[in-house]
């Protein structure tokens, strides 16, 4: 038995965790995020960082100051319904119905699409899809083992291959920082930032990938449930100090593309531009290489994670038969409704967040206001209701016409900041407030 790691390992354990949540979207969303912000591009970043790499950061800090064995353990904080609700939502959207078959697209439509006919595309992706998730499920049979495979092998081979291309990008830049902002990054590009920073799933990703990091430190022989929360903040705080570097880095690459290129529609466009400028065909390989890599990292993780905690949920589900469930349905969705399925996944982004980000805060703030059932119980149930109308509001136009809906979205629109897409922050915080004093009365 160890009594904490080594910064050795700690360096180990924060590349894992850095590969576990740098996926293909946390390529594309900075390098368009740099394109569309323009001369804006530093309050831009900034805005990007808060939610990017500040609420992750959060998260992993919250999991570890609480002590808690995963986003299961600190949910049941509020009560044991809403644990099994909140963790079974939180796992299905980041887990097999959207963000792992997303992966496996992405890096399709990225990587190989460009070397593969139109004809044969449909197909091609097929195949891809089969062998991605079988390896996938494949590094994922064993949890202990992904600190040696994520961390020690496809991560640092990830940050080889990024760091070639990043190094041409500015040894030799295609233009300056001095473009036109568009959009909302022309009037307020923080807080456009700010709202872009969700679209990585960061936030929920860092209770996703909790249960992860714990088991990578406890197979290292650590088992000391003090040692082991100051080993997650530690190695948390190297992973995501290394994401703020390779998000700014590419913003600022999307922003000097504009010397050479015309605003795409996308930053994976902007990748690939990029890419072939520099190193011709061998761009289209390398990049390809790097967002295979990147998907395949995360992949990983999420099958892992999602194995993992929803078989100590339900214990008679083996780790073995949840795992390949979290292969063969994204397997499915990747190749025949994944359209479909990220418009109805939305909605639910926007139920789940609000709910993650107030379980972050309170975490985070445990060791000030406690972990009073009052509390934590309170602050939720006011934020669940606008939580549910953020829901409500991000549902396709034609299911917003029932007369109820109607009524729902009014209410919505009458909360403080939502306009913003903030509505559920005024009645979270009354939440708060309202929880301590009832639990400071009570004397719990």
């Amino acid at each position: 038995m160890k009594t904490r790691l080594n910064w050795r390992e700690l360096l180990f354990i924060g590349m894992m965790l850095f590969g576990l949540f740098f996926g293909a979207g946390n390529l594309i969303f900075p390098v368009f995020l740099g394109q569309q912000a323009g001369h804006h591009v530093g309050a831009a970043i900034i805005g990007l960082l808060l939610t990017g790499i500040g609420l992750p950061l959060l998260g992993v800090a919250g999991i570890g100051l609480t002590r808690s064995e995963g986003v299961f353990d600190l949910a049941n904080k509020v009560n044991r319904p809403f644990a099994y609700l909140f963790t079974l939502l939180l796992y299905l959207t980041v887990g097999p119905f959207f963000a792992v078959p997303r992966l496996a697209t992405t890096s399709f439509q990225i990587g190989l699409a460009p070397f593969v006919p139109q004809s044969h595309q449909a197909l091609t992706l097929a195949l891809f899809s089969v062998l991605f998730f079988a390896l996938s499920w494949w590094l994922a049979r064993n949890p202990g083992a992904l600190m040696t495979y994520i961390g020690k092998w496809l991560t640092p081979l990830f940050l080889i291959l990024l760091g070639l291309l990043m190094l041409a990008a500015f040894i030799k830049p295609m233009g300056g920082f001095t473009t036109t902002a568009h959009g909302a990054y022309a009037s307020s590009p923080l807080l456009r930032g700010f709202t872009e920073g969700y679209n990585t799933l960061d936030a929920l990703a860092s209770l996703a990938f909790g249960i992860v990091v714990i088991d990578s430190i406890r197979a290292l022989g650590v088992t000391d449930p003090g040692q082991i929360a100051k080993d997650i903040i530690k190695a948390g705080t190297i992973s995501i100090l290394l994401m703020g570097l390779i998000y700014t880095l590419l913003a600022l690459m999307g922003t000097m593309s504009l010397g050479q290129f015309n605003l795409a529609a996308n930053g994976g466009i902007t990748l690939a531009q990029i890419a072939n400028y520099y190193f011709g065909a061998f761009g289209n390989a390398l990049l390809a290489l790097i967002v295979i890599i990147a998907c395949l990292k995360t992949s990983i993780g999420l099958i892992s994670a999602f194995g993992d905690t929803l078989h100590e949920m339900f214990p008679k589900l083996s780790y073995t038969t949840l795992t390949i469930f979290a292969s063969v349905v994204p397997c499915l969705i990747a190749n025949v409704g994944l359209t479909k399925m990220i418009t109805y996944s939305t909605p639910v982004l926007m139920f789940l967040y609000p709910l993650a980000i107030v379980l972050i805060v309170l975490a985070v703030l445990s060791p000030l206001l406690g972990t009073s059932r009052w509390l934590w119980g309170l602050s939720m149930l006011f934020t669940v209701i606008p939580a549910i109308f953020s829901g409500v509001a991000a549902l396709p136009l034609a299911l917003q016409r029932a007369g109820w809906m109607q009524g729902v979205l009014a209410l919505n629109n009458q909360l403080p900041l939502a306009s913003l897409g903030f509505s559920w922050v005024v009645p979270a915080l009354v939440g708060v407030v309202l929880g301590k004093v009832v639990a400071v009365f009570k004397g719990v």
